[in-house]
């Protein structure tokens, strides 16, 4: 054996790889810089050419990648709710009783609001849905969901109230942390999003813990 793949189907796809893997780190690059500029301006202002300045390349090399403007942005989307389940697991994998679990989750979401731009930038498309000519992924259903699980497992563990509604209490957990957070970037650019985040979950769970 001489470690050379000159034929056969290993060196075609050795060959292939590297190509492929230039063309993963392409569209992260062009996602990245999207994400980056509607979370700053807003899907109506941005252009295919703003965001193939921002990812320094030119506008074919965006185009090649995504068809359009709303391509980007439904893949923006797209990416914003694909950070949940790995944070979703990463609480779970302490194994902290449900209420703690609940919280530690909301807390990390927290976090990601106030750090993460592809996470900023979904929750602004979202936002901005009427304005876009694409179908967006469904908002707030999932997170209602998995949100009345976890209150339904609190409440059977004992550490909130018996008659806690899990359904309406996870639709108003998901109602003000998004209001919280749309109105803690609009008015400080989220610099203030934990102080304002810490607010609404103590006066949320202040009324109905155990």
């Amino acid at each position: 054996m001489n470690g050379q793949h000159t034929t056969g189907d290993a060196g075609r796809q050795s060959a292939k790889e590297p190509k492929q893997e230039r063309a993963r780190r392409t569209r992260a690059q062009i996602l990245q810089a999207a994400a980056e500029i509607f979370a700053t301006h807003g899907y109506p202002k941005v252009s295919l050419q703003d965001v193939a300045d921002r990812a320094s390349m030119t506008k074919g090399a965006v185009y090649f990648h995504y068809a359009n403007k709303e391509a980007l942005a439904v893949a923006v989307v797209q990416e914003h709710y694909s950070r949940w389940q790995p944070l979703v697991e990463e609480v779970r994998a302490r194994r902290l009783p449900p209420l703690e679990t609940l919280l530690g989750i909301l807390d990390r979401t927290a976090e990601a609001f106030r750090d993460d731009t592809m996470v900023q930038a979904g929750a602004r498309l979202q936002i901005e849905r009427s304005l876009i000519g694409a179908d967006l992924p469904k908002p707030y259903v999932g997170w209602q969901e998995l949100l009345a699980s976890l209150i339904t497992e609190a409440r059977t563990a004992g550490q909130l109230l018996p008659d806690t509604d899990p359904a309406a209490l996870s639709r108003v957990i998901v109602a003000a942390f998004f209001g919280m957070q749309h109105i803690s970037d609009v008015l400080s650019g989220r610099s203030d999003l934990m102080d304002r985040y810490t607010e609404v979950r103590d006066a949320i769970f202040k009324g109905v813990t155990a």
